[in-house]
Parts: C-alpha cells; structure tokens; sequence
C-alpha cells in the first residue's frame, strides 16, 4: 500500500477506536453513576446527572485517545508510512 492508503485506513480505524472509547467509558461511568450515585441523590435531582456522565465519557475517551496515539507515535515511524494530510504553503514545490 502507499502512503495516502496508510492515511486513510490510519483515520478509519482512528475513528472508529475513539467512537468504541467513547461509548464503552459512557456505560461504565453510567454504570457507575447508577450503581453508587443515584441512591445518595434525590430522585428529582438524579437525571440531571446524565449530561454530566456524557461529558465525562467524552473527557475519558480523549484521554485515552491522546495516550494511544503518543504510544503509536512512539512505536511507527509516521513520516515515513503515512502522508501528511495539510501541507503548508511554503513546501509545496512549484514546478
């Protein structure tokens, strides 16, 4: 495969690893919140828990992404399997 190939399948399965991360950290943090939170709350105040739950997700899954690809960065050479995908003005070459 080439460059612009790697790329490509590189955002696909990026992609599709943060979605997973964000959904499996918002079942266990909803878990969590159901399990050991509700029942010290009031009832009328519990369902205003949720947007905090989907936050924390969200906040959990860019932690995790971040690290993750720290880690991928670390272990694959990235200039020389993928393609870059904005370049800047002043290194593209006119021919």
């Amino acid at each position: 495969m080439n460059k612009k190939a790697n790329t490509i399948f590189f955002m696909l399965g990026a992609t599709i690893f943060n979605v997973v991360i964000t959904v499996v950290s918002f079942v266990i943090l909803l878990v969590i919140y159901g399990k050991w939170i509700v029942p010290l709350l009031p009832a009328e105040s519990a369902p205003m828990g949720l947007p905090l739950v989907f936050v924390g997700a969200i906040v959990v899954s860019f932690v995790v992404y971040r690290l993750a690809l720290k880690w991928f960065m670390k272990r694959v050479d990235v200039d020389k399997h993928f393609d870059p995908l904005f370049r800047s003005k002043r290194s593209v070459r006119r021919d």
